[in-house]
């Protein structure tokens, strides 16, 4: 099909890029065929330039025919201003407007648009439009206010006032660094654990990173997943983003459990499964779901039972249900009506259930009500368990605390999904183009949210995200914060390679981002990882953001970064989740792995990895000599694979701990020295992804060998001399040899 001047003006209007360059610098043109397939995701047909030609008018025209856009950013030091666009035969008169508050302070004003500012002219159905400048005269606060124009069919719009960057705690805004760990919550391991880590294990993780020093734990996302499936265990490809996953409350540590015989009869019983789950490598999902699911119902019987009679905890309970409100109560239905039709995505249920307005569902939950319930109290043990964690961090010394990670996306049969099926596109996925990992490209399966109509809700679905995540957290990690920017769309039917970037609207999010990280007084990390726009990294820096840097991919040509390379604002890390272990890393762990799973299309593939692996050693003893840091009796002339020496991993975090960047984290599998990495991109069922436990129990990782080598270099990551002279008096090397 050939190209067409009138799609690529829809295509231009509706956030469809062109073209894009792939990681390896390749342009690649999106195809006219393609284009209009992804309009179509968008709900903009454009079957042929007929049709092309009229989504665009009506595009225009949407946003010249109402007098206030849906929602308008304004940055504190921005004159207070609104855009109004009126009929040209208007601009005499006078209208009145109105100005709410979030506060609920309330303004009267009027305006006369031939005293303003003219911005732009057009004509729409023969008529002139003039789009005006309106100035506010009120001294707005940080918030969420509304404006309304009374004379205009009460035309309003949500003003969102941000400032003009994220928050920073004061130590990093004054350049001193700071580290933590980070953790797969559910591979903590402890002798009184259900076979999985739960909240409890988090504030034992807190007692092990307060005696090692540290300010912040990272966490995995924390988002609830499949109850009815608890198999489907990837926290990234969620059932809600809203919401907590209920496998981690410690249901020991749960108050009404002392006032429920059957609860702890159930317990008794199954004492000797609970101590072979608790003895297994891998989590068996389905196995702990069904025995905390069993005891939290007896225990929720007896707390439903007993009325009012304790008041301060059910009052906190409705309390809970009031503040979390619409959302936690459609949550909850789509949780109850999931037990309903086990197994069965919603897109599949009977017809009248597959929309949460329909009256049949309001019917359901008010005949279900008590299981609705059911699943707003397991949300309301796991917030308050959570803030439990958090508040115990803070009493620790962990100046950040707890560091919560927000998914790309959530499931297409999810309880996100079926709430917000007006703003998630079921029509398209999200991945991304060709790059080392996959060089057909990656279809990630999780549905976007719609650029179009996020902002007609005034981003509110956004902000919920958000502030959800911020909860109970001082710093929150975005997952492909390109996303802000803009997400590689793919129609259903499409693989990966035929996708294009879809815009959205970057400054308003980050904005928004803004606004709710001062708020909550919360540090936001992108993940930046992959393909990123050219200035995209500085605009985040510029707004606080701080980048995601991974020492594995972390070259400049053939050599490591130094540590003084690394930004300021910036997370440092030797690796994550989705790659190997330092000692994978070291023993080629996680190539023999993909070699027995036959990820390598050809032998020659392997073997080039195996030599690039090799020579990646070779370069970071060299990285490590010429910091002094390389321990005695390793020589970057023979990196041969092999066991990784506790002196070595210490070294490679040491040499992360001199950089620049403000924070620092330290895999807590690389503490135990784990060699298996938790999951493998590409696979779902070959391996037991997000399954692996830690070896090494959670009270034990502070005196592993290798945290007590690194102890003492991360007491003051802001005293880069003193590091330096402490490290290389704990680790003669020869600096440039390695011998």
């Amino acid at each position: 099909m050939t190209a067409s001047p009138v799609l690529d003006r829809l295509a231009d209007l509706a956030g469809v890029e062109p073209e894009y360059w792939d990681i390896w610098g390749n342009h690649h043109a999106i195809a006219p065929e393609n284009k209009r397939l992804l309009l179509s995701t968008l709900g903009c047909p454009a079957e042929d330039d007929a049709a092309a030609d009229a989504g665009a008018s009506r595009l225009v025209e949407q946003e010249w025919l109402r007098p206030l856009p849906p929602v308008r950013i304004l940055r504190t030091n921005e004159p207070a201003t609104a855009i109004v666009t009126l009929p040209a035969a208007d601009d005499r008169q006078r209208i009145g407007a109105t100005l709410l508050e979030e506060s609920g302070t309330y303004h009267e004003f009027s305006y006369q648009p031939a005293a303003s500012d003219v911005i732009e002219v057009r004509t729409i159905g023969g008529r002139e439009h003039r789009r005006y400048r309106m100035p506010i005269p009120v001294e707005l606060p940080l918030g969420y206010h509304t404006l309304r124009l009374d004379d205009k069919g009460g035309s309003q719009m949500r003003l969102i006032v941000a400032p003009a960057a994220c928050y920073l705690p004061a130590p990093i805004a004054a350049g001193r660094k700071q580290w933590g760990l980070s953790a797969q919550l559910y591979a903590l391991r402890s002798a009184t654990d259900w076979g999985i880590g739960d909240f409890t294990s988090l504030k034992t993780l807190v007692e092990a990173a307060a005696t090692l020093g540290a300010s912040v734990i990272g966490l995995n996302p924390l988002h609830a997943l499949f109850l009815n499936e608890a198999e489907r265990a990837s926290p990234y490809s969620p059932s809600s983003r809203l919401f907590l996953n209920p496998l981690y409350i410690d249901v020991t540590a749960v108050p009404e459990l002392s006032a429920s015989a059957p609860a702890r009869a159930l317990i008794e019983r199954h004492q000797a499964e609970l101590d072979a789950l608790r003895a297994k490598t891998n989590i068996d999902y389905q196995a702990v779901a069904r025995l905390k699911i069993a005891v939290l119902e007896a225990i929720f019987t007896a707390f439903s039972g007993r009325g009012r009679a304790d008041g301060a905890r059910t009052e906190a309970f409705q309390r809970f249900c009031n503040d979390q409100g619409a959302p936690l109560a459609r949550f909850a239905t789509f949780e109850a009506l999931a037990e309903q039709f086990p197994g069965v995505p919603w897109q599949e249920w009977p017809e009248p259930y597959r929309q949460p307005d329909r009256t049949e569902v309001k019917q359901f939950a008010l005949k279900h009500r008590e299981r609705i319930a059911f699943h707003q109290f397991l949300q309301w043990l796991a917030d308050e368990q959570l803030a439990a964690a958090q508040a115990h961090a803070k009493a620790r010394g962990l100046a950040i605390g707890l560091y919560r990670d927000l998914a790309v996306g959530c499931a297409r049969d999810s309880a996100d999904a079926w709430s917000a099926q007006d703003v998630i596109v079921q029509s398209a996925k999200i991945g991304c183009p060709p790059d080392p990992f996959n060089m057909l490209g990656q279809d990630w399966g999780v549905p976007p949210l719609h650029p179009h109509t996020l902002r007609e809700q005034a981003y509110e679905p956004f902000v919920q995200i958000i502030r959800a995540n911020m909860r109970h957290a001082g710093a929150l990690r975005i997952d492909h914060v390109m996303g802000l920017f803009h997400l590689f769309w793919m129609p259903s039917a499409l693989p990966p390679k035929d996708g294009a970037y879809i815009k959205y609207p970057f400054e308003d999010l980050l904005a928004v981002l803004a606004l709710e990280s001062q708020r909550e007084r919360c540090v936001v990390i992108g993940e930046d990882l992959g393909t990123v726009p050219a200035g995209f990294r500085e605009r985040m820096a510029d707004a606080n953001v701080l980048s995601y840097r991974v020492l594995y991919f972390e070259k400049d040509g053939d050599r490591f970064k130094g540590p003084s390379e690394y930004p300021h604002l910036a997370l440092a890390c030797a690796t994550t989740h989705d790659l190997a272990t330092l000692t994978g890393f070291w023993q080629e762990a996680d190539i023999d792995l993909k070699q027995r799973l036959n990820l390598y299309p050809s032998p020659e593939a392997l073997a080039n990895e195996r030599a690039a692996r090799t020579h990646d050693r070779s370069l970071l003893l060299r990285a490590l000599a010429h910091e002094g840091l390389l321990p005695q009796g390793l020589n970057p002339e023979r990196a041969e694979a092999g066991p990784l020496p506790p002196a070595l991993s210490a070294a490679l975090h040491a040499y992360l701990a001199r950089s620049e960047a403000a924070l620092l984290l330290v895999q807590v599998d690389d503490l135990a020295d784990e060699s298996e990495q938790i999951n493998v991109p590409g696979t779902v069922d070959e391996r037991p992804n997000w399954r692996r436990r830690l070896r090494v129990a959670t009270a034990e990782l502070a005196a592993t060998p290798v945290a007590t080598l690194l102890k003492p270099r991360l007491a003051d990551r802001s005293a880069r001399a003193a590091g330096e002279s402490v490290l290389a008096a704990r680790w003669p090397a020869a600096r440039n040899t390695g011998e």
